[in-house]
C-alpha cells in the first residue's frame, strides 16, 4: 500500500450531515485544512505586464493512482489577460479572459497533497501536437479501463468565451502517463465533461455526456473503439446526438442551485449500491446552506458540487439524487478571492479527479479556475445519506 498517502488519508475528514432550521439535512464534505494544495506560483505559472506581476492558474485535474503515487493532471493557463463582460443571456457581469488557451502539466506526489511535476510531461492543445483543435485542452478525467488510461477532456476548437460551438470531446490514452497517444476528437457535436464508464455493464460501452444544459447517458454501439478511434465512427456519434433527447439522465432546472446548468464531473465510482456520479450544478445556492459554510448572504451564481446513484445493471435507472450540494464554494479562493488568493471567476468549485482509498473519497477540485483544492468525505456515508435522504427527489 502507498504509505505516506494512507497517512494522509487518516487525517482527512468523513464529512458530516447537518440538519438546517428547516428541518432538512444536508451533506457537507471536508475542505482539507491546508487548501488550497496547488496554486499558480508553485508551478511558476506567473509573469509580468508593464512590471505588474501577473499569476496564471492550475485548476481542474483528473486523479488517479499510478505506481503507488497521486498523479494529477489539471489544466494550466498563463500569459492572459482579465476583462469583464455583460452577459445578456444571465442578466449579470461575467468575467472574460484574453488569450487563454491551457495546456495540461501532469503533476505527481507521495502523500496527495504536496505535488511537483512529473517528468515535465506536456500535453498541448495549442496546434504544436495536432491541428484538429488549438484553442487549449481542458479538464482530462483519466479513466482505468483494462490496462491502459483513457483520458477523456475537452478539445477548443475557438476560443474560450469567443461565443457558443467551441467545445469537442479530445481523446488520449497511456499505460505509463509519459507516453500518450491521442486518438482525435468527436467533432460531430458540442459537448464537454464527457465521462466513459470504467467497465461494460451487460456488453454495452456506456458513456456520460453533457448537452447543455443537461447530463445524458449514452452507449457506445462500437464499444471502446469508437473512443479510440472516433473519426471513423461518425454515424454512431451523429446518432447519440440525434438521440440525445432519448439519452436524457439528469434534467437542470429543477432545484435551484442547477437552474442554469449541470454537467458530469469526475470518473464513476462503482459501490455496492450503485454508480456513484458526483456532478457539478451552477444557479443560486440558498442562505440557508450558505449559513452552514459560514457565510452570511447566498451565492447569486455559483458552481456546487452534487452527488447521484444509478443502477449497478442499468444505468439509465436513476436511484436517487441529492436535493441540496454537497460542497459549495466558501472559501475566499473559492468565492471571490482576496489580495493572498486572487480568482479568476468567482463562485466556482469544479471537481474533475476522484480517488477512493480505504473507505474514504477523495475529490481534486478546481477553485476560482485559480488553483487545486481537496475534499473528503466517507464513501459509505455519502452513499447511505443518498439512499436515506434523496428517495424521491424530482429528477
Amino acid at each position: 500500500m502507498i504509505s505516506s498517502f494512507n497517512q494522509t488519508i487518516q487525517k482527512l475528514g468523513e464529512g458530516e450531515i447537518i440538519l438546517l432550521d428547516s428541518g432538512d439535512t444536508i451533506f457537507k464534505m471536508d475542505s482539507f485544512t491546508d487548501n488550497p494544495i496547488v496554486k499558480p506560483q508553485d508551478l511558476g505559472l506567473i509573469w509580468k505586464e508593464d512590471d505588474t506581476p501577473k499569476i496564471g492558474a492550475v485548476f481542474n485535474p483528473g486523479a488517479e493512482i499510478f505506481q503507488d503515487k497521486v498523479i494529477l493532471l489539471p489544466r494550466c493557463h498563463q500569459g492572459y489577460r482579465k476583462g469583464k463582460f455583460f452577459d445578456e443571456k444571465l442578466g449579470i457581469e461575467r468575467s472574460y479572459l484574453e488569450n487563454y488557451i491551457s495546456e495540461i502539466l501532469p503533476l505527481v506526489s507521495d502523500d496527495g497533497i504536496h505535488f511537483t511535476r512529473f517528468r515535465d510531461v506536456v500535453i498541448r492543445g495549442d496546434g504544436t501536437d495536432h491541428q484538429d483543435f488549438t484553442y487549449g485542452i481542458e479538464d482530462l478525467r483519466i479513466i482505468k479501463y483494462d490496462h491502459r488510461l483513457l483520458l477523456v477532456g475537452c478539445g477548443k476548437i475557438k476560443p474560450p468565451f469567443k461565443g457558443e460551438n467551441a467545445d469537442r470531446i479530445a481523446i488520449y490514452s497511456t499505460e505509463d502517463f509519459v507516453n500518450i497517444s491521442y486518438h482525435g476528437l468527436v467533432e460531430y457535436f458540442d459537448s464537454r465533461n464527457a465521462i466513459p464508464f470504467s467497465e461494460p455493464i451487460d456488453g454495452r460501452y456506456y458513456i456520460l455526456l453533457r448537452f447543455h444544459p443537461n447530463i445524458h447517458l449514452a452507449y457506445l454501439e462500437a464499444g471502446i473503439e469508437q473512443l479510440l478511434n472516433p473519426s471513423k465512427y461518425k454515424k454512431e456519434w451523429e446518432k447519440i446526438y440525434e438521440q440525445r433527447q432519448q439519452n436524457l439522465l439528469l434534467e437542470a432546472g429543477y432545484l435551484v442551485h442547477e437552474k442554469e446548468k449541470i454537467g458530469p464531473s469526475t470518473p464513476l465510482i462503482k459501490t455496492d449500491r450503485g454508480w456513484l456520479l458526483i456532478y457539478h450544478s451552477v444557479g443560486e445556492i440558498e442562505e440557508d446552506i450558505c449559513k452552514e459554510y459560514g457565510l452570511s448572504e447566498k451565492i447569486k451564481r455559483g458552481y456546487s458540487i452534487c452527488a447521484a446513484l444509478l443502477d449497478l445493471e442499468n444505468p439509465e435507472k436513476v436511484l436517487c439524487r441529492t436535493r441540496h450540494p454537497i460542497y459549495i464554494p466558501s472559501a475566499p479562493y473559492e468565492l471571490y478571492g482576496d489580495e493572498q488568493y486572487p480568482v479568476d471567476v468567482p463562485a466556482v468549485v469544479f471537481p474533475v479527479g476522484a480517488i477512493v482509498r480505504k473507505d474514504k473519497l477523495i475529490l481534486y477540485a478546481g477553485a476560482g479556475d485559480k488553483c487545486i483544492i481537496l475534499l473528503s468525505c466517507n464513501l459509505d456515508n455519502l452513499v447511505k445519506y443518498l439512499c436515506k435522504s434523496s428517495q424521491g427527489t424530482v429528477l
